[in-house]
């Protein structure tokens, strides 16, 4: 199943539109390299119709400020802000896991040199917070508040994922508390800016919230069985980039954990310096045998119907309501 994020034509052409605004205050250097991350360019500067992303993030963003009001478009500055933030994390990932592609094409680090990509990244950070705090209004100190804790929370997290790859044993617990952190914290943050940019109250805003953290683990656990089993002409990623990142990953983690013998063998590849084609094979099959696969198939559809149940009784607008969860489950769905 494919995510649903193409629907939505007229929110993703005010994104875009956003986007390019908030990229153009910056210096000609930084603003080539943007333009060339989110795919608008090619390497030389000239225009390109690479792919920008899902842009999922944002698109939560508009659907529940939507849910709230009925309508998206006063929430767009606060999509922009959380696609800024996303991709600020996206380009220092690429940079620490020393990815080289991302949606099928070579990452701006590799492309314009990593001094330049980790300015490039920081900028989109403070681009961000300029964004939502012009537009904010009397919303400003709350919505900055959040997007502040929500950045704390993501480097947190990001500093918990690259010391797991140290470790020889990391408990599923801490592993999941990584990805609370790194990943559902920005979708709880997408959601509950949505609220708030659509006149919800307290409770709405707060019900959104989590929901969007719900949401932002089970995507975790879909990314990281794609960070295995995916397909790279879909996913943009070299073929068991995690395995050969040694990512302690949701479902490594799982299976390392679950005290088959298989595990063992596993724990031991994952030890080794570097690993062949057929060794990664071997420690794909070995997640698998060891149920880390299942593991997460199966807390990622919980949590998305967990999510939904989180909306209900909050007052808000039915159909809006039915979109939200749609793209929800669609997004958990790419995996099968």
């Amino acid at each position: 199943m494919s995510v649903l994020t193409d629907r939505y034509t007229a929110e993703r052409e005010a994104i875009d539109a956003g986007l390019r605004a908030a990229a153009s205050r910056l210096p000609a250097p930084a603003a080539r390299i943007t333009a060339y991350h989110f795919g608008w360019t090619d390497e030389a500067g000239e225009p390109a119709r690479a792919s920008s992303g899902k842009a999922l993030r944002p698109l939560l963003t508009l659907l529940a400020a939507k849910t709230v009001s009925g309508d998206w478009r006063a929430a767009v500055p606060a999509a922009v802000a959380v696609e800024l933030v996303h991709n600020f994390s996206l380009i220092h990932d690429d940079i620490i896991d020393r990815d080289s592609l991302r949606r099928h094409r070579p990452t701006a680090w590799t492309v314009y040199g990593v001094n330049d990509a980790i300015l490039v990244g920081d900028a989109l950070h403070a681009l961000a917070f300029e964004v939502i705090a012009e537009a904010g209004g009397d919303r400003a100190p709350a919505a900055t508040g959040l997007l502040a804790q929500t950045v704390r929370a993501l480097i947190e997290g990001q500093l918990a994922d690259t010391r797991f790859e140290d470790r020889d044993q990391v408990p599923l617990d801490e592993c999941v508390a990584m990805s609370e952190a790194k990943t559902a914290s920005l979708m709880g943050c997408a959601t509950a800016l949505g609220a708030l940019f659509g006149g919800g109250t307290p409770q709405q805003v707060e019900a959104l919230r989590d929901f969007g953290c719900r949401l932002g683990l089970a995507f975790q656990h879909v990314d990281d069985l794609l960070g295995i089993w995916g397909d790279p002409a879909v996913t943009g990623k070299a073929v068991y980039s995690d395995l050969r990142n040694r990512k302690k990953s949701l479902p490594v983690t799982a299976a390392l954990g679950s005290g088959r013998r298989e595990a063992a063998e596993l724990a031991r590849l994952y030890g080794a310096e570097r690993l062949s084609d057929a060794e990664l094979h071997r420690a794909a099959e070995l997640v698998e045998v060891c149920g880390g696969r299942e593991a997460s198939q199966s807390a990622a559809a919980s949590l998305t119907e967990a999510a939904a149940g989180v909306l209900v009784a909050q007052h808000l607008q039915d159909t809006a309501v039915e979109e939200l969860t749609s793209l929800a489950a669609s997004t958990v769905g790419r995996v099968w």
